[in-house]
């Protein structure tokens, strides 16, 4: 038993294992009992699931101030909170995704579960390989503060774009290499289907093209956010598991939000104010406090206040607007 105590980038593995325990687990019950069959989600039964999956996140960080001390544990929060409202914004993209391949509400939940899994495994590399280079070289660091400066900054000043999803390069390329269906086929990614020689092969359906851009859409998301957390701590564990938390409730959420994401509107200006100081405290740190950490529970109460404010002036701001949110049942 003593490979549960040897240490695996920074961490012991039983940490490693309790946490993939606790996502596997989450992900058999909310696939195998809780949607085992596929039916469209309600906005009530997705808020009451949020906070389910809100309170477990709550809960592991807990476990973490105790297993390895608060400052730890508030740069998961930090972390955690990021990528919430970073998510925000994944949530419009894949409602657009949806709208655009015409998959039905009652097919999206299922879509949205196996785009995760996807997106547990792509994060990992993403995260690994961002842990690999800040320990060869930490000036990486410095290129993740002004490039989230840049974005921040960019945010502020660009007005927003409907991404061309019919002109996505790998859509256009599974359509040429792969035969793809006109019809939807439930909840299948592949079926099979008579050629134009009328031999049976298979071919991908529009969902599984919806899932393919659903995860394209998160490596774009993942390269703001992933420079972020490694902004606020090096801790490959609490880069991944403030990520994955964040993440394993966004399809839960995902049916609530889209409906009324239209009036988030400023949250986008609170989002790029969060990033260029969470860049910008990168510099401060080793410039200006010669190296001092940059104390955490101040970075974590001005994340909490940016994201507050543009949260609360968006729902003051449009307060009565109906907006055109994709048609979900209450």
């Amino acid at each position: 038993m003593t490979f549960l105590f040897v240490d695996w980038l920074g961490t012991p593995a039983w940490f490693w294992l309790a946490f993939a325990g606790l996502v596997l687990l989450l992900t058999v019950f909310d696939l195998g009992v809780l949607h085992k069959d596929d039916r469209a989600m309600g906005i009530r039964e997705s808020l009451k699931l949020s906070v389910f999956y809100i309170a477990v996140a709550m809960a592991f960080g807990g476990w973490i101030w105790w297993a390895k001390g608060s400052t730890p544990a508030v740069e998961y929060f930090t972390g955690y909170f990021i990528e919430k409202a970073l998510s925000i914004d994944n949530v419009f993209v894949i409602s657009m995704i949806f709208g655009f391949f015409a998959i039905a509400p009652k097919y999206q939940y299922r879509a949205l579960l196996w785009g995760i899994v996807a997106v547990i495994v792509l994060r990992g590399a993403m995260i690994a390989g961002g842990a690999a280079l800040i320990s060869h070289a930490y000036w990486v660091m410095y290129l993740f503060a002004a490039f989230l400066i840049f974005t921040g900054v960019k945010m502020l000043f660009t007005s927003d774009h409907d991404p061309d999803i019919g002109n996505n390069p790998a859509v256009r390329w599974i359509s040429r290499h792969m035969r793809v269906t006109k019809e939807h086929h439930g909840a299948h990614f592949f079926v099979k289907t008579p050629d134009a020689a009328g031999r049976v092969a298979w071919a991908a359906t529009p969902l599984f093209l919806a899932l393919v851009v659903i995860n394209l859409a998160d490596l774009v998301f993942a390269v703001d956010s992933v420079p972020a957390i490694f902004s606020i701590t090096d801790d490959t564990f609490i880069v991944y598991t403030s990520n994955i938390m964040a993440i394993l409730g966004l399809r839960a959420l995902y049916f609530a939000l889209a409906a009324m994401v239209h009036r988030f509107h400023y949250l986008k200006y609170a989002l790029a104010l969060v990033l260029v100081f969470i860049g910008g405290k990168i510099l401060i740190a080793d410039f200006v406090l010669g190296g001092a950490k940059f104390p955490p529970l101040i970075s974590l109460g001005v994340t909490l206040a940016l994201i507050a404010g543009g949260v609360g002036w968006s729902l003051l701001s449009t307060r009565g607007d109906k907006g055109e949110g994709p048609a979900t049942p209450a």
